[in-house]
């Protein structure tokens, strides 16, 4: 009877280890999930799409990009934190989504540290700061802060929504510059580019996926670059540091995460895959052009720097007492 069950149980372990294997040998064996937490037409759901697409050309699977907007991106995060760690469900995350909402949102329903497996940073995205030409004279930076400064409270600046990357950066620039506008928040940066296009606000500072086509084309006027170096894709873009804001830096940046105890097998595949992707001659030339820089590496390092920017926008968000309504 011993003998008989011994070899029932190693006949079911033989059977499962296959079974094992194949699961995380194949991955990805059905169409990937992709969730964006915002609307289209901002600089999270550009990258999320354009890496969608190469990523089913490479794994041979459909990566289907989901947007779940709302609530500064905690809605589509809370979908992913949730969701089944078997690599079919990844979110393109964001420097508002992973390290600034903790200190907006108290009661969160997910930790963007446990919650989160990271896979791997995609690209940094300097902000531009843009404004509608037919409202504004300003030319420059200098010009603009003076113009802010007579008039407190005056001029309005969009956002893609209450803490959004957007509205974080312009919380920095107006404590950097003793400048007070209104913030416009909006239920995306699709919306947003729409409206300063057509007048309704008066500036932004935005990535450069949704900031650039209009700047190039004269619909609204580029006054300067958040990031301390200028774009190569736009080398005609002073900063915003050498404008009279010394150090000023406030850059974005991307990256797919999986929801915690994602196997690492299927963490590195879809690492090495992005990497290799992001460091190729079709992607890195499309995405340097629209003023986001590929920066891929290892799980580890994306880590690192969700935490470092968790702790450096959260001193912000306290000091400037940002309030999400």
């Amino acid at each position: 009877m011993r003998l008989h069950r011994r070899r029932i149980a190693l006949a079911a372990l033989a059977l499962a280890a296959p079974r094992t294997a194949r699961a995380q040998g194949t991955w990805p064996d059905r169409p990937v999930r992709v969730v964006v937490p915002f609307t289209p037409g901002g600089t999270t759901d550009i990258l999320a799409r354009a890496m969608a697409a190469e990523l089913q050309e490479a794994l041979g699977q459909p990566f289907v990009v989901e947007n779940r907007g709302g609530a500064g991106g905690t809605l589509g995060s809370e979908v992913v934190a949730r969701a089944a760690p078997d690599g079919h469900t990844i979110m393109m995350g964001h420097i508002g989504t992973l390290a600034v909402n903790p200190s907006l949102y108290r009661n969160l329903s997910f930790d963007t540290v446990t919650s989160f497996q990271p896979v791997v940073l995609v690209a940094v995205v300097p902000n531009i700061l843009v404004v509608n030409p037919r409202k504004l004279a300003a030319r420059n930076v200098q010009e603009l802060v003076a113009h802010a400064r007579r008039s407190p409270g005056a001029l309005s600046y969009g956002s893609g929504g209450n803490g959004s990357a957007a509205h974080i950066a312009m919380v920095a620039f107006n404590q950097a510059t003793g400048t007070q506008m209104e913030h416009v928040p909006y239920r995306g940066t699709g919306p947003m580019m729409n409206d300063l296009i057509g007048g309704t606000i008066d500036l932004t500072l935005t990535g450069g996926p949704p900031a650039l086509p209009p700047v190039r084309s004269g619909l609204v006027r580029a006054l300067g670059v958040s990031s301390l170096q200028r774009l190569s894709s736009a080398p005609d873009i002073p900063t915003i540091a050498e404008q009279g804001v010394p150090g000023f830096d406030a850059t974005q940046w991307y990256g797919f995460v999986a929801p915690a105890g994602t196997p690492r097998p299927i963490v590195d595949r879809l690492n090495a895959e992005c990497t290799r992707i992001l460091r190729g001659d079709r992607m890195r030339p499309r995405l340097e052009a629209e003023g986001a820089d590929p920066s891929p590496g290892t799980p580890e390092q994306f880590r690192d720097l969700i935490a470092a920017e968790r702790a450096r926008w959260g001193e912000l968000i306290r000091t400037a007492n940002v309030r999400v309504e």
